[in-house]
């Protein structure tokens, strides 16, 4: 189900993949340099339904727009503020939760709005190649029960890089940014998404 959400920062998209019996609700939002068809988000939506689990895939209203380039981090956090009563609205927990950028959101926006808890997948804790301009205040800040699910290899912060703090880390074996793996690998890309649903279902399940 598609659900259309007007928002301070222009049109959003609600894409939404529901559980019969849910208990939670898991809110995702894209990177960037992509939009909800990442793997990664894709396969949480594919399973996290049959563990009651209903996920919203949520794209911000540039790219509804058909931008190419993401606006500021600002109107980024606009724009999540903006679906979030949609998100909300079945009267169950909802855990804030994106890659990439949208993690970013996530961590900055969850106090305020209540979040039960915040999935980082692919936190990108600095810039690649800049370890100086480190993000983990903002990872540190969430306040609220958080994963991190990083790529072994991801180019904006492998995990031996984050620092210690109050947040559980799964590491995605030779994973890049996007959770990709090397033909060279010992596990395949296939299992690589099992890592992380299997470790996003189980998260949750101790959640409470």
């Amino acid at each position: 189900m598609i659900e259309i959400v007007e928002t301070d920062a222009g049109t959003a998209r609600i894409t939404w993949h529901k559980a019969k019996q849910a208990r939670l609700v898991l809110a995702v939002g894209h990177g960037a340099g992509g939009g909800i068809e990442a793997r990664d988000l894709q396969a949480l939506a594919r399973v996290l339904p049959e563990h009651g689990v209903t996920v919203a895939l949520v794209e911000q209203p540039w790219r509804v727009a058909g931008k190419k380039v993401a606006p500021a981090p600002k109107t980024l956090d606009t724009g999540w503020r903006g679906v979030w009563p949609a998100l909300s609205g079945m009267e169950l927990p909802v855990i804030s939760g994106g890659r990439s950028a949208g993690a970013r959101v996530a961590c900055r926006t969850a106090a305020e709005l209540g979040a039960h808890a915040v999935l980082a997948l692919g936190f990108p804790l600095h810039p690649p190649g800049r370890p100086e301009k480190s993000r983990a205040g903002e990872l540190l800040a969430a306040g609220v029960p958080t994963l991190v699910v990083q790529g072994g290899n991801d180019p904006f912060g492998k995990p031996e890089e984050f620092p210690d703090g109050d947040f559980g880390l799964i590491e995605v074996p030779y994973g890049d940014h996007g959770f990709a793996v090397p033909k060279r690998a010992e596990i395949t890309g296939e299992r690589a998404l099992e890592i992380i649903t299997d470790g996003v279902v189980e998260w949750i399940a101790s959640l409470g």
